[in-house]
């Protein structure tokens, strides 16, 4: 197999690649907040509750969780979650990213020193119009570094999805290394994920630094 052949097919798992990533952030990131908030709730039992469920999650491999979502349903109930693998793939990479991003919103959140609420009480705000207008804009402000670090790491870590056999760029290179008998495609997979990881890298720093604005 050529070079040339080689990368067209893996390009076309690419895709399936930049699916698995970005469907990951467009519901994690929200997930996160919310599970951060049920984190951070007075309700002893809704916060204890959360706080082991985010232990397990970021305490257990990532490759057990993207199994337990795939077949344990199967194995537990006799019921499969989907025929298209990416369904159980994402669930399992967003449920995974929710609880890190939950701990960034919380250490960024609980960053804000109780005087700007007191402040923002005083001025007549109610408590949601205090979290999305004053607090909020300083959270995201404050961990967009430890979410560009998670981010960037999600870019490696799509190359899990092998374990369910998905069909996403590094299990087709995976395959036709075995077939070839080759190391090339690994090579080639690894330019792949270091482009993908710069360009990633490039547009959080963007970011970064527009919300710099006190800089």
């Amino acid at each position: 197999m050529s070079l040339w052949v080689m990368v067209a097919k893996m390009a076309e798992g690419l895709t399936r690649t930049c699916a698995i990533f970005f469907l990951t952030l467009i519901f994690s990131l929200p997930l996160g907040m919310f599970v951060a908030l049920l984190r951070m709730s007075r309700n002893k039992i809704i916060s204890g509750v959360t706080r082991f469920i985010i232990s397990v999650l970021r305490g257990t491999p990532l490759m057990l969780q993207l199994l337990a979502v795939t077949y344990g349903p199967y194995y537990l109930f006799g019921v499969t979650v989907s025929r298209n693998k990416l369904i159980p793939v994402v669930i399992a990479f967003a449920i995974n990213y929710a609880a890190y991003f939950a701990e960034i919103y919380r250490g960024g959140i609980e960053s804000i020193s109780k005087g700007q609420y007191e402040a923002a009480e005083v001025l007549g705000y109610t408590k949601a119009q205090t979290f999305l207008r004053i607090i909020l804009p300083q959270v995201i402000k404050r961990i967009m570094p430890s979410v560009t670090n998670e981010v960037v790491t999600l870019v490696k870590d799509t190359s899990m999805a092998f374990t369910v056999s998905y069909q996403e760029m590094f299990t087709i290179g995976k395959q036709i290394a075995n077939s070839q008998t080759s190391f090339v495609p690994f090579l080639v997979a690894g330019v792949f994920y270091f482009v993908f990881k710069a360009i990633v890298d490039f547009a959080m720093g963007k970011i970064e630094k527009k919300l710099n604005y006190y800089n």
